[in-house]
């Protein structure tokens, strides 16, 4: 064996490099971050063939001195930290002052800066040999432009895992858009051999925020959003969530930040996915960009050398802070939000109390609404519905509102709009020709966001009008979604009842497993299951919830011990009680072709209105959409 010796710079600076430096993008995001760094407000880009041949970032930051070029490339080196108290809070973008060594042994890189005292810019070349810097005089306005060639032009057997000009441009144009999203306040130029692809100016408003996401990611993503802008417990989020209507077959649209730092976090994706559960269809992914700002001492970032993992001090606080504000975000949506304008809105959950249910007018038990309130006008004949079905045909839709009634001025005024439209049904054809309906008010605030129904189509859809045009409803998507929360308010009033098992089960685990069934033993108590230790890898399991009786109960217990020991909380039993539930209200609402009524389509959307996640039912199916007036002229070419 031979004896222990140090490796030279040079051959330390490539091993360094292979987990640094995979391609163009890594090195593009580290210089961009140091840029970011030094305070630049405008960076540019420019990159040949991908940025194998050619990569270049000029910035107009401070600068380097000229006597810290040289140091500026050797390995551990940095200006960003100097002590144990700093890397436990760290709050820049670079740190560990591995990139430019890394770099630079693998490429031809030229370094050249310029600060706003220094009288001339100074410029460092260095090839990846000897890894000897030589400097001399250039002309640089302040700031700094590093000029890197030839990525691997020394070690032949990384260039074979490059991929082609265009799949390393996309990887390079991918950690650009990270870059730009994460800081708006710095304009960003990207250009690829000669062709400009981004031009984006510094953006302090909200509406040139905005205007950003939608250039970068699309304007769609914008139109189907939900602004979020909230604090709690020392945690600040802020950013856009896409409605379940938009999500995508991949996860290519999730940005997520910790402190202006993108990072890919399992328990950060575990508590979106974790909020979108009830409304996405499996396999689909949402879309998002969201930016958390927290103390940089509860967040630990020197878990990878490329900065991209993060370690929380307090996981749980996060997680449930993430989860709660994206659950009440999305479930906080009713179609006036999607209907005003072209976007969602912005939600603000600072005013939402997270002690009270807003789904309280759900669980409230009120009378049946009838007449007016229910969409009935004057001339129309009373439907005694429920008596005139079959008494051997399946059971009749009894269709019962529970959302508490509008004032009876409200009332008034919209039904009297809703007759005069209606009355033309009621008068022989022939008089109808002689006067026309008046249209519905051209306000909000007479005519409800989903409109008054019109019509049933083939048993399946409602047609409604609204102020901006028509609506579709499929309404037993839409029934089921209702019927589906309200079982989980009654559940949720009742609390978990269970059940012991008439033969506790034995399961064997190790003993990690085992020691976190006895710390964690209140909260399995909490979610309705009874778990003991019995030996140093074995425990048993006493009781479960009742609803989960036909559950296969050790392959239950062991996910729920996973997703403690991981996340410090677990939704399994949760997951498995809506699940049966969704399947209640589904076999529970109302079929295809069951013919309804006027009041009970109105007051179907009326219900719809105050529902939470009332745009997709169970299976992330949407309930609804929206024809406005000039997409219904182009279909018939009118105006041209």
């Amino acid at each position: 064996m031979s004896r222990i010796h140090l490796l030279s710079p040079r051959l330390a600076n490539q091993i360094a490099a292979g987990e640094v430096v995979e391609r163009p993008a890594n090195i593009v995001k580290e210089l961009v971050e140091n840029a970011l760094d030094a305070g630049a407000d405008r960076i540019e880009i420019d990159a040949e063939q991908g940025g194998i041949k050619l990569l270049r970032i000029r910035d107009n930051g401070s600068g380097i001195e000229k006597d810290d070029l040289p140091l500026a490339l050797s390995r551990h080196a940095t200006s960003k930290i100097t002590t144990l108290d700093d890397l436990e809070a760290v709050g820049s973008l670079g740190f560990r002052g591995e990139a430019l060594a890394s770099i630079s042994s693998v490429t031809r890189l030229t370094l050249t800066s310029k600060t706003d005292e220094a009288p001339e810019a100074w410029s460092v070349n260095v090839e990846g040999r000897d890894m000897e810097a030589s400097i001399s005089p250039a002309a640089h306005p302040t700031g700094t432009t590093v000029e890197v060639r030839d990525l691997f032009f020394n070690t032949p057997a990384r260039r074979k895992f490059l991929r082609t000009e265009k799949t390393e441009f996309s990887h390079l144009e991918e950690y650009v858009k990270r870059l730009a999203l994460s800081r708006y306040d710095v304009g960003f130029s990207l250009r690829h051999n000669g062709k400009v692809i981004h031009q984006l100016r510094p953006a302090t408003r909200g509406l040139e925020k905005e205007k950003r996401v939608a250039s970068l990611l699309s304007a769609d993503f914008i139109d189907s959003a939900v602004h979020i802008e909230t604090e709690a417990a020392g945690l600040s989020l802020q950013g856009w969530v896409g409605l379940p209507t938009f999500s995508r077959s991949q996860a290519d649209m999730q940005y997520f930040f910790v402190n202006g730092r993108v990072v890919r976090d399992k328990l950060v994706v575990h508590a979106i996915k974790q909020a979108y559960r009830d409304v996405l269809y499996h396999g689909r992914h949402p879309a998002f960009v969201l930016y958390l700002t927290l103390d940089p001492k509860l967040v630990d970032v020197n878990v990878h050398p490329t900065k991209h993992e993060v370690r929380f001090r307090d996981g749980r606080l996060v997680h449930d802070f993430l989860f709660r504000t994206l659950h009440r975000a999305l479930g906080e949506v009713r179609p006036d939000d999607r209907l005003a304008g072209s976007a969602p809105g912005s939600l603000n959950t600072d005013s939402l109390n997270p002690g009270v249910s807003h789904t309280g007018s759900l669980s409230q038990q009120q009378a049946p609404v009838t007449g007016v309130q229910a969409g009935e006008f004057v001339q129309q004949e009373r439907l005694d519905w429920q008596t005139q079905r079959p008494a051997q045909s399946a059971p009749a839709f009894s269709y019962q509102p529970q959302t508490p009634a509008p004032g009876r001025d409200a009332i008034a005024e919209q039904m009297n709009a809703y007759r005069q439209m209606n009355e033309a049904e009621s008068v022989p054809f022939s008089s109808s020709l002689a006067g026309s309906a008046q249209p519905l008010p051209q306000s909000q605030q007479d005519v409800p966001p989903l409109g008054y129904a019109i019509a049933q189509l083939h048993g399946i859809y409602i047609l409604a009008q609204n102020d901006l045009g028509m609506v579709i409803v499929d309404m037993h998507a839409a029934h089921e979604r209702i019927t589906y929360e309200r079982l989980k308010i009654a559940v949720d009033q009742q609390g978990v009842q269970s059940q012991p098992l008439l033969v506790p089960v034995t399961l064997a685990v190790s003993e990690r497993e085992a020691d976190a069934a006895e710390e964690f033993a209140d909260e399995f108590r909490r979610l309705g299951v009874e778990i003991a230790r019995v030996a140093p890898e074995s425990i048993v399991v006493r009781q479960i919830p009742v609803l989960l009786q036909q559950a296969e109960v050790p392959r239950l217990v062991t996910d729920m011990l996973g997703d403690l020991m991981e996340h410090g909380t677990s939704d399994r039993i949760l997951a498995h009680r809506n699940e049966l539930l969704s399947t209640m209200a589904c076999h529970g609402s109302v079929r295809a072709n069951r013919r309804l009524t006027v009041p009970e389509m109105n007051a179907l959307l009326r219900d719809m209105e105050e529902t939470e996640r009332s745009g997709q039912c169970n299976h992330g199916r949407p309930t609804w959409t929206q024809l406005t007036m000039s997409e219904l002229d182009k279909l018939f070419l009118r105006g041209r």
